[in-house]
């Protein structure tokens, strides 16, 4: 239970990084390079990867998507904490669950039992009712574009990775180092490219943002690889308390510590993604 808590600890903690930095740092793109520099160093210590070229070469298209949709994310994650907060971010980016699920309906054919359905009948309204927002003086009525794209986004991403776990060789953890490399060289084009064309100024405090960001984000794949290991004999633990335990953090924490703002729909939303995810949850056990 304690790599589970630290597992949510850290996935919250990244997105209080982001909005603390948005407010002192103003290089999103040269924060998601340092984490990459970070979570890559610790990916080889902690994980040992085997460092073949071959089964980049092998899988190419799955990993290539991964490494350019990785940072491109990141990305809308920040923007996205830094216009409508950690609240409405993490519930988006939990829900994200919904894509490989409907993924794994429509495109893989596989069979739906009845919680399964509650679930999805379930999250589609919990996730417009956390996005509604009344209209308030100054902010863009296209703020919830952000959590949208991190939703989308992050479920695709999950999906790929879904395919990543399936393969024969490599390794999961090795995949990962070869996908943190990727998408590390693909941020480090961007930022040259910022800092060269568009005349954008290479600033220490972001790298400092990035540092931390870097070991949060690596410390919650690290605790939740370990948690699962931990419940091997019942995965659906895992499953049910990260995405609840995030959710709920993430909202005592937007709500408390940075004064976010919700309206009685989006608390109703709140609920209802929870309900969401216990119906999907109990679809794992009772398959």
């Amino acid at each position: 239970m304690l790599y589970l808590m630290l597992s949510i600890l850290c996935s919250v903690s990244v997105g209080v990084i982001f909005k603390i930095a948005g407010k002192n740092a103003r290089r999103s793109t040269q924060l998601i390079l340092c984490n990459y520099v970070v979570a890559l160093l610790l990916c080889y210590l902690f994980f040992e990867p085997e460092t073949n070229v071959a089964y980049l070469q092998d899988h190419w298209a799955l990993y290539g998507a991964l490494m350019v949709l990785l940072p491109s994310i990141f990305l809308f994650l920040a923007a996205s904490v830094k216009h409508v907060g950690i609240v409405k971010t993490d519930a988006a980016q939990r829900l994200s669950l919904f894509i490989p699920i409907l993924a794994a309906w429509l495109i893989f054919r596989e069979a739906f039992n009845g919680w399964k359905i509650l679930g999805l009948a379930v999250g589609f309204p919990a996730l417009l009712l956390i996005l509604s927002k009344k209209g308030e003086a100054g902010k863009s009525g296209r703020d919830w574009l952000y959590p949208a794209v991190v939703l989308l986004g992050f479920g695709i991403v999950d999906t790929l990775f879904k395919q990543v776990a399936l393969l024969q060789k490599p390794g999961y953890t090795t995949s990962l180092f070869i996908i943190f490399a990727g998408a590390l060289v693909v941020t480090f084009a961007v930022t040259v490219y910022e800092a060269v064309f568009q005349r954008k100024k290479i600033e220490p405090i972001n790298f400092a943002y990035g540092l931390l960001i870097g070991i949060f984000n690596f410390g919650n794949i690290l605790f939740y690889l370990k948690a699962h290991k931990a419940f091997a004999e019942n995965p659906s633990t895992v499953f049910a308390s990260m995405n609840m335990g995030v959710i709920v953090l993430g909202s005592l924490t937007g709500v408390f510590l940075f004064k976010e703002k919700l309206t009685f729909k989006n608390y109703i939303g709140i609920v209802l993604a929870l309900l969401a995810i216990i119906f999907i949850t109990l679809s794992q056990i009772f398959k």
